[in-house]
């Protein structure tokens, strides 16, 4: 019993286990790879791993409704498409947990409300910084815009490359996916999604 409770990971508040739980894992990671965590180079590695982690998955500590929540109604009677295109992001693939590197489309028809531009992007990070496929990803997005600001509504694309295929496995290196989710006018409406398109290719 006393093995059993030795072994088992000390969590934090959030449930989570702590950094010097973290860092004896990435040690742990570094011996089965065949490396020395006493090197040198690299005594301040699992420390370096673990805020890194921190960071790089921050998204988890976030909640895209909470960021979208402000908006704004003063738009003169805007209500046409609003296209914020090429919002970079880095996120992870929950399969291998190496990177995926992309750009983001999103557009949406307003009803009545605005996002203020930067709410957007952050909400591509959010879900960005979490282990993701890229599906899952672009229909997240799509969902917390929905929801949140109930528009006539929203158009998520995404094109990545994904470091799984490019460094392991198949071993291709360029090749790109891409990923869509309309909703509301956009799913319902061909020519919403033609504008959509249109205005993709069209604006530099």
């Amino acid at each position: 019993m006393d093995a059993i409770v030795k072994n088992f990971p000390v969590l934090d508040d959030t449930g989570r286990p702590t950094q010097k739980e973290a860092e004896e894992a990435v040690r742990v990671l570094l011996r089965w790879a065949g490396e020395d965590p006493a090197r040198e180079g690299l005594k301040d590695t699992p420390s370096r791993v673990a805020k890194a982690y921190r960071e790089i998955f921050g998204g988890y500590d976030l909640v895209a409704e909470d960021v979208l929540g402000r908006t704004f109604e003063e738009v003169s009677g805007y209500d046409d498409i609003v296209l914020e295109k090429d919002i970079p992001f880095y996120s992870h693939c929950e399969h291998h947990m190496v990177p995926i590197i992309g750009k983001a489309h999103v557009a949406y028809l307003p009803s009545g409300r605005v996002l203020g531009l930067s709410k957007i992007a952050r909400v591509v990070d959010i879900y960005a910084r979490r282990l993701q496929t890229q599906e899952a990803m672009t229909a997240q997005i799509a969902k917390a815009i929905d929801e949140t600001l109930m528009p006539r509504g929203v158009a998520v694309m995404i094109e990545a490359e994904h470091l799984c295929m490019a460094m392991r496995g198949i071993k291709k290196q360029g090749a790109t996916t891409l990923t869509t989710t309309f909703t509301g006018a956009f799913k319902n409406e061909p020519a919403e999604q033609v504008r959509f398109m249109t205005m993709l290719r069209g604006f530099k």
